[in-house]
């Protein structure tokens, strides 16, 4: 078909309605190259549902069948699709992306009202923080990711579904079961961590259907919920340890309880706005007696260092309830700052503590990490990893380990850190539970009380079951929860989609597989860091870029290698962070840019490196609350064919380059430290016309407590 100018998309797509309406064509948007599949979609695989229901269909011989429930559209690859549509396609491919043909004759809203998502995966499991189950049904457990939400299994984790779609966030910290009423669920929101990378909630949620529905408990300006306890005797009463903002001082900070199922809510541990609360454990055997940890610490938004701590850290007790508290001293080190707790609940009295301090060499030899243990309901505090550090790695990024104990034997305790740990004599010798593959930095443990050869472990990879005590796990390739950071998509058919997948580093999908489903064959890495953008070469669908994590990194399909090409490979030269921009120039082909505290601009892929902009963020950030400074290298944007404006957060200036020409920009004049609170934004261009974008800005903040956004 012979194109003299640009057509009319919506006149063609009536004749791709007319093409697809024929008995013999079957078609998905797994054919149709991505710029048509909001007409595929908007068409509902019309061609699909006629031809399911007609005998007389032609199909090749073990042709894949087109499955609607699913996830996973296929099709056949009949000779009339070939014939008769593609030249249809084509052409409306072509007036798709035609200049101007999108602000001419847009595509009509009703196209993307039809669309329907699929899951291309992948389905290993991401970062979980949050694990639960219920006594009385040993097959049930809940986890909740730090994005993924709230999941479900009731067959020992043979399968998972999610539970906890509809509600406005998604970053769950906390979740707990009444042991007295197993359909009363309790879920805390935001992740409970202190990092550079991460997402924050709007309060707690309740279900008293076992996770059928949920209601807002309240509690929205929280932030941070990473832990909550309910009364083994009385499901309306609970406790929660709120976190607050992970960047600036809040007020919601502190021990909260209810009385009434969470109707109403009583601060009763407080510290100040800059301390907060990170832990919350009830005696099983006696409720009145409450163990909670405060945490006083707050990050800058730049990965940096950039981190304030201060005093009025601590692990409290309370033996009426919550209304009174005493803080836990003895033995302890004096600069403590942060701790986790465990109750045996065999023996109440026994108690085991992960306490992180500030002082170099102060416990954990050096490495600001150690395990206690009390034996005496927190009187008295002894180190037990003196001889024996490997159960005091820090989990990823810094987190702290996790202690939990046997329900049945007091001198029984597990440990989730870098990798599971596992003690039978109170915390004198320790062996291996579980490391890789399949999970590392492992962030929680609940075992059921009735059999504690059953737990449930929660790691960055997803969460595992055993029902032996962990000689065999059910699987982490069935919860398809990843963190990803940016998505891209290759030019080649089938496409692939990129990313860099938190905690378990790089991943490609094909948009559709060989076996008539997208399976873990269809998955492969690309050498990206996990926190990275992938950039595909627009011109050669064989080589995929990335960059992340201080690198730069070309992969190529055909020979599965993976090369560093980052402009500088020496620390110190330049600051980055974890999540570093790299893109294509969409106005100069080949033309490459990575973002950096400079931009970058590489135009022969990578091998050599110019920079093109002075320092768009100040080279000497301060720590809160004199962060007014902070800039945080943003994102990259386009606006069509204006010039590419690479912008970075506030009281600095872009640099801006157009196709044929490149302009430098200053970073403002310098003014003296503001004790303002700073704001770090990152802009989106969106296309206008010729010459003109417009920008969104997201900003975070090192000010006063932002509440939480829903669905953010």
């Amino acid at each position: 078909m012979a194109i003299a100018q640009p057509a009319d998309p919506r006149r063609l797509g009536q004749q791709l309605r007319h093409v697809l309406a024929d008995d013999d064509v079957v078609v998905s948007e797994c054919l149709i190259p991505p710029v048509l599949v909001a007409y595929v979609h908007a068409l509902q695989c019309t061609g699909c549902s006629r031809g399911a229901s007609r005998s007389g269909r032609r199909r090749l011989e073990n042709a894949p069948r087109c499955v609607h429930d699913g996830g996973v559209r296929e099709t056949t690859l009949e000779t009339p699709i070939a014939r008769r549509a593609w030249p249809v396609l084509l052409a409306l491919a072509l007036a798709l992306g035609a200049p101007g043909a999108a602000a001419a004759d847009p595509v009509p809203a009703s196209a993307y009202q039809a669309l329907r998502w699929r899951s291309i995966g992948p389905f290993r499991g991401g970062r979980t923080r949050a694990a639960a189950g219920v006594a009385s049904q040993p097959g049930v457990f809940y986890i909740g990711q730090v994005n993924g939400g709230v999941w479900k299994t009731d067959d020992f984790g043979r399968t998972w579904r999610p539970i906890f779609d509809d509600q406005p966030t998604q970053s769950i910290g906390a979740i707990a079961v009444a042991p007295s009423d197993p359909n009363v669920v309790y879920v805390g929101s935001g992740e409970g961590l202190h990092r550079p990378d991460l997402s924050v909630g709007n309060g707690i949620y309740k279900s008293t259907d076992a996770g059928k529905t949920w209601r807002h408990l309240g509690l929205a300006d929280a932030q941070q919920v990473p832990q909550l306890a309910v009364d083994p005797r009385n499901p309306d009463r609970v406790f929660a340890a709120v976190l607050g903002h992970p960047y600036g001082p809040s007020e919601e900070r502190g021990v909260y309880r209810s009385t009434d199922g969470g109707k109403t809510w009583q601060r009763v541990l407080s510290r100040g706005a800059s301390t907060g609360a990170s832990d919350i454990e009830i005696d099983p055997r006696h409720p009145e007696v409450v163990y909670a940890a405060l945490w006083e610490s707050r990050l800058g938004p730049a990965e940096d260092g950039n981190e304030f701590r201060g005093p009025h850290s601590g692990l409290y007790k309370s033996t009426d309830g919550g209304t009174t508290w005493r803080q836990l001293k003895a033995g302890l080190p004096d600069h403590a700052l942060q701790f986790d707790i465990a109750i045996a609940p065999s023996q109440p009295n026994r108690l085991y503590a992960a306490v992180a301090a500030t002082a170099p060499g102060e416990p954990g030899g050096g490495r600001g990490a150690a395990i206690y243990r009390s034996d005496d309901a927190g009187a008295s505090w002894t180190k037990i990893t003196s001889a024996d550090e490997r159960p005091t790695g820090r989990i990823g990024g810094g987190d702290l380990m996790v202690p939990v104990v046997d329900p049945k034997n007091p001198d029984t305790v597990y440990v989730a850190s870098t990798v599971a740990m596992k003690s039978s004599d109170g915390g004198k010798t320790w062996t291996w539970l579980r490391g890789a593959p399949g999970g590392d930095d492992y962030q929680n443990l609940w075992i059921n009380p009735n059999d504690p050869s059953i737990f449930v472990l929660a790691s960055d990879q997803g969460a595992v079951v055993t029902v032996n005590g962990g000689k065999t796990w059910s699987s982490w390739y069935n919860q398809p929860t990843a963190q990803l950071y940016h998505v891209s998509a290759t030019a080649d058919f089938p496409y692939r989609v990129c990313s860099g997948q938190q905690e378990s580093g790089s991943v490609c999908v094909s948009s559709r597989g060989n076996d008539g489903a997208i399976g873990v064959r269809e998955w492969h890495p690309v050498g990206v860091s996990e926190y990275g953008y992938v950039a595909p070469d627009p011109r050669n669908p064989d080589i995929v870029y990335g960059a992340g994590r201080n690198q730069v990194t070309r992969f190529q399909w055909s020979t599965g290698r993976a090369q560093n090409i980052t402009p500088i490979p020496i620390r110190g030269a330049y600051r980055f962070e974890r999540t570093q921009p790299i893109l294509f120039s969409p106005l100069r082909p080949g033309v490459m840019y990575y973002a950096a505290n400079v931009l970058f601009e590489s135009s022969d892929g990578g091998q050599t490196w110019r920079t093109i902009s002075p320092d768009l963020s100040h080279p000497h950030p301060g720590v809160p609350p004199s962060v007014a400074w902070r800039c945080r290298s943003g994102r990259r944007p386009r606006s069509g064919p204006a010039p590419m404006t690479a912008s970075c957060g506030r009281r600095a200036t872009a640099a801006r380059t157009g196709p044929t020409s490149r302009r430098r920009r200053s970073r403002r004049g310098a003014r003296s430290p503001s004790s303002r609170p700073a704001t770090s934004t990152t802009r989106r261009c969106t296309r206008r016309s010729a010459g003109s974008a417009s920008t969104t800005s997201r900003p975070t903040s090192t000010g006063p407590t932002i509440p939480a956004r829903p669905g953010r």
